[in-house]
């Protein structure tokens, strides 16, 4: 059979083509968010078999196995990797439509050198021919980041760690990849959740700074901030199901905060508040660092309260929320600025609904830095082809595409890097297709280089990271 992933899938004109082969293709990777172990980089872990490479934490894959209606056993439970591979190899042939197909398939052609199409037939040969592979010297993680011509990754990281991996990979020198912290400081922000209290003495522990009243926490958020600035750290990340904007004094939020110590009743109002004052400090804390901040906005997450209270968060349970948005965001944004101490920010939508809201508010806020306010790239749901071309359609039509910071993998797995791949094909076609109607002139040097900013330059220039 012919493969279906030839050299100009996706591509469907004569200008998308150029643009891709010509500009794109051979981009380094600037992958600034994901969720990859520092740990299992800097000890450059191989893998035992494709199962543990592909299927171990991946919920993307886990969601599509339930929907065929496979049993858990050979999704999360006790099944040996085998059989979970084999269950997923039934699972793909009727992943069409979904972005599982078209990933699954560039992963094997690209890191594993086959064209064969995955199913239950073929499940036990790709198997063999995978796993042979995954012995080679060259099926490490360092390797295959190195092999994906990752130039900075960003991994996700809570200020109580310790980032030991970090400073280790520091040490590495035949490993050329800049891994940089990313500081999430989520946990801190979440006074609701039961493991606040917890994590707020853990959070003094670490920091040896006893945390006995909100200044205090803000103190410790600072401090651990500026340890992470010296390990590498340029980019912080949050959260947030829905968007905070209360008006709260310092006081109000000292309230709040001892209310929570205390094991008290917070209301939704004063959990607002708190967040609200709570990032605004951390937003002003960016700026004086020069990080950028990253408001990833609308997850509702582990719907299912059986299957959360049996494998817990991260498995495959959540989905988009629905929620007012424009005025908190804009108000928040321009608090800010209205002191001049708004960090460059990128704002991920997870409901395409909001996409117009949020292109709209980063346009409010745009100075002195090249696309200082970013409408970022399709995230989770999202990160397929429709939500790609619709994010950055819709970034077009409200803003500049040209300063656009680009793709990032948000994910757990070594071999993801293919999807910067998919996205700069679908961005070589989005401006081919303008170029073929007649909408862009058939200027490939000028439109070129705007691919190649998209691809990787304007995400070095912005994040300032010393890669050289």
């Amino acid at each position: 059979m012919t493969p279906f992933i030839t050299e100009d899938f996706l591509l469907h004109n004569k200008a998308a083509k150029i643009l891709y082969h010509d500009y794109a293709k051979d981009m380094p990777i600037y992958d600034y968010h994901c969720h990859l172990s520092p740990k299992e980089i800097a000890e450059n872990k191989s893998f035992s078999n494709l199962a543990e490479i592909w299927l171990h934490g991946d919920h993307y894959k886990w969601r599509a196995m339930r929907s065929l209606g496979i049993s858990e056993e050979f999704i999360t439970g006790e099944k040996t990797d085998f059989e979970k591979f084999q269950a997923w190899s039934k699972t793909v042939p009727y992943t069409i439509g979904n972005p599982l197909f078209h990933w699954s398939h560039l992963e094997l052609q690209r890191y594993f050198n086959t064209d064969i199409l995955l199913n239950e037939e073929t499940s036990e040969e790709i198997w063999i021919h995978c796993n042979k592979q995954l012995q080679a010297a060259d099926f490490t993680t360092q390797k295959l980041i190195e092999k994906s011509n990752v130039k900075v990754v960003g991994t996700t990281d809570d200020p109580v760690d310790d980032l030991h991996y970090h400073k280790q990979l520091r040490g590495i020198p035949e490993f050329n990849t800049k891994v940089i912290p990313t500081f999430r400081p989520d946990q801190a922000v979440e006074l609701t959740k039961s493991s606040f209290n917890d994590y707020i003495d853990t959070l003094s522990d670490v920091s040896e700074i006893p945390i006995k009243t909100y200044e205090d926490l803000l103190a410790t958020l600072d401090s651990r901030a500026h340890y992470f600035h010296e390990v590498g750290c340029r980019i912080s990340d949050h959260g947030l199901e829905t968007f905070p904007f209360e008006e709260c004094t310092f006081e109000d939020a000292s309230k709040i905060f001892l209310q929570a110590r205390l094991g008290e009743t917070v209301t939704l109002q004063e959990e607002m508040k708190y967040k609200t004052h709570i990032l605004l400090f951390l937003g002003r804390l960016y700026h004086t660092l020069g990080w950028a901040m990253q408001l990833h906005v609308g997850a509702i997450r582990d719907n299912s309260s059986r299957m959360h209270s049996l494998l817990g968060a991260n498995t495959g349970f959540d989905s988009i929320h629905d929620f007012s948005l424009a005025r908190q965001l804009n108000g928040f944004l321009n608090e800010l600025d209205k002191s001049n101490e708004l960090p460059k920010t990128i704002v991920y939508s997870l409901n395409p609904v909001h996409n117009y809201v949020i292109a709209t508010a980063c346009g409010n806020f745009q100075s002195e830095v090249k696309g200082k306010v970013q409408f970022g790239s399709g995230w989770w749901f999202n990160d397929q082809k429709d939500g790609m071309l619709r994010q950055m359609t819709d970034l077009s039509n409200l803003g500049l595409l040209s300063t656009f910071i680009g793709m990032l993998t948000d994910s757990r797995s070594f071999l993801s890097y293919t999807r910067h791949e998919y996205f700069r094909r679908l961005l070589c076609q989005l401006i081919g297709d303008w170029v073929e109607k007649g909408e862009a002139p058939e200027d490939y040097k000028h439109l070129g280089q705007i691919v190649q900013d998209i691809c990787f330059n304007n995400a070095k220039e912005y994040f300032q990271v010393n890669i050289d």
